[in-house]
């Protein structure tokens, strides 16, 4: 039975594009478009506003105005950008429009329009940092050390530095343009390499950056279709070369101040036909020659899970172990604010505690005080471990504080009658004790952090989910990426699961 129904979701995913082959008459009969992106990149692509399904920004204009030419109005989704493929995919949107490049993985999966932006890349650094002063001056590595660069996830911008300064710079990724110019202008970073619009809009907020050489790395933003929706396709053209044809968007872009030169290329016929060219040529690679071919990046990815885990968890069963005697034992002084920290932690999300130590105290820090570069280079899986283990200890204070309650008030008493101090009776006679008890809850809260790491990549870590997303999205292999990720995770945690059983049938004896 279960094999059936695993094979039936198996099927109904491979077969959910054919499915939905066309969908411009049920775009037309609903009366809507469902469009995708990401709010989070705000201006000038999406701005949010009173009507969430509806946002400004100059993408919101030009989905307003194509909706308008296929007779419908457009209904906006929100979703992480790095996550855009897969919301398309699903079919939960029809198409997706966030300044998401034109690329040969992409047209070989999916279908998309011609150019309606043409993109450039621009380096900002500190002005007050004379290393960096030029491209040329990416070539040379500082002190031993690459140059920590500041990108947005899979983006052009990444693809550039990796395959033009792999031996010298070292790239960090980030979840939006403006995290990355914040730990430029905090130190943390030596540069960020972003959209020129995005450089242009947000400049005047940071005054302490400034741009270095030339643009680069010329790209085009395009909307991509599920394959199948060629007619769909075809009435977006249309409308995008209308809108270029009558001004209406130039007249967008100038009101964002994104207009340049650049975009005069957007009406060139070769320009118009990057999409077919980029479709053409080697055959792309699918299944599991896609996992042949990804698979050390995915091993790569789950060592630091590993890593974040075994660093992390450690640290949080000290600390659980010492607040949990704190508020039992410890001065009544301490025992509030320790009360308070527990349900503090516990009672706020992981993620909003890990932006809190990653991007608002390192901007506190640099108030007051200038951290050396290998504290800053490093800050993000030190905030990760940070992150992490100031999370769990929380829950592991309660789980130590259960065990210790768990041991007969005689205990104690037995042996402060035999002339031990409390100190020594709390070490030598109900902490052992307690740890022995709680061994296998402990046991499985570190089998939950294996899993949990994965919201680390808000905060530029690349662990083993992360990656998922990333060579998912690029390879158009989602079912058999996943696949070999949750074989992993599974590898990580099934030994840990084992030892939790094994360890709750001998705890009872260990009582007796």
């Amino acid at each position: 039975m279960i094999a059936r129904v695993f094979i039936a979701c198996m099927a109904s995913l491979l077969l959910s594009p054919c499915l939905r082959a066309d969908t411009l008459d049920e775009i037309k009969k609903r009366g809507v478009i469902r469009w995708g992106g990401d709010e989070e990149g705000g201006a000038p692509y999406i701005i949010g506003g009173d009507d969430k399904t509806r946002p400004a920004g100059f993408e919101g204009e030009l989905m307003e105005a194509l909706a308008k030419k296929l007779g419908v109005r457009p209904e906006f989704k929100q979703c992480d950008w790095a996550n855009l493929t897969d919301l398309l995919r699903g079919g939960e949107v029809d198409i997706i429009c966030n300044g998401v490049e034109l690329r040969k993985d992409r047209v070989q999966s999916n279908l998309c329009t011609i150019p309606y932006f043409v993109n450039d890349l621009q380096l900002l650094a500190r002005k007050n940092d004379g290393r960096l002063k030029s491209w040329a001056d990416l070539r040379q590595p500082i002190q031993g050390d690459k140059w920590h660069i500041g990108v947005l996830t899979d983006t052009a911008a990444e693809r550039f530095l990796k395959e033009n300064f792999a031996e010298t710079v070292k790239t960090k990724d980030y979840p939006g343009t403006t995290q990355a110019m914040d730990h430029v202008r905090d130190e943390q970073l030596d540069a960020t390499l972003t959209d020129l619009m995005a450089a242009n809009t947000f400049g005047n907020r940071y005054p302490t950056l400034h741009f270095v050489g030339e643009t680069v790395g010329r790209g085009y933003f395009v909307i991509y279709l599920r394959p199948g929706n060629e007619r769909l396709r075809d009435e977006l053209n249309a409308g995008l070369r209308e809108m270029m044809a009558d001004g209406r968007l130039k007249t967008i872009y100038d009101k964002y101040q994104i207009w340049n030169d650049a975009q005069l290329t957007l009406v060139i016929p070769e320009v118009q036909q990057l999409p077919d060219q980029m479709r053409g040529g080697e055959e792309r690679k699918r299944g599991w020659a896609v996992i042949r071919e990804n698979l050390v990046t995915l091993l790569e990815a789950a060592g630091m899970t590993v890593l974040l885990s075994i660093t992390s968890m450690p640290l949080a069963i000290v600390l659980g172990l010492l607040i949990a005697l704190g508020r039992l034992f410890g001065p009544a002084i301490l025992r509030a604010p320790l009360a308070v920290y527990v349900e503090v932690i516990r009672g706020t999300p992981l993620m909003l505690q890990l932006f809190f130590l990653f991007y608002v105290l390192p901007w506190a820090i640099h108030s007051f005080v200038a951290l050396p570069d290998w504290w800053n280079h490093n800050f993000a899986l030190i905030a990760a471990v940070s992150g992490l283990a100031i999370n769990y200890s929380a829950y592991e204070a309660e789980i130590y504080r259960a065990g210790l309650q768990a041991i007969p008030a005689g205990q104690m008493e037995a042996a402060l009658s035999l002339g031990l101090t409390r100190r020594q009776a709390l070490r030598y006679v109900l902490v052992p004790q307690a740890v022995r008890i709680v061994i296998p809850p402990v046991t499985n809260d570190f089998i939950a952090l294996f899993k949990d790491t994965s919201v680390c990549s808000a905060i530029t870590i690349i662990e083993l989910s992360k990656q998922y997303s990333i060579v998912a999205n690029n390879t158009g292999a989602p079912l058999e990426v996943a696949a070999v990720t949750a074989l992993l995770y599974l590898a990580m945690s099934y030994p840990l699961s084992l030892l939790a059983r094994r360890l709750e049938k001998r705890v009872p004896a260990i009582n007796a």
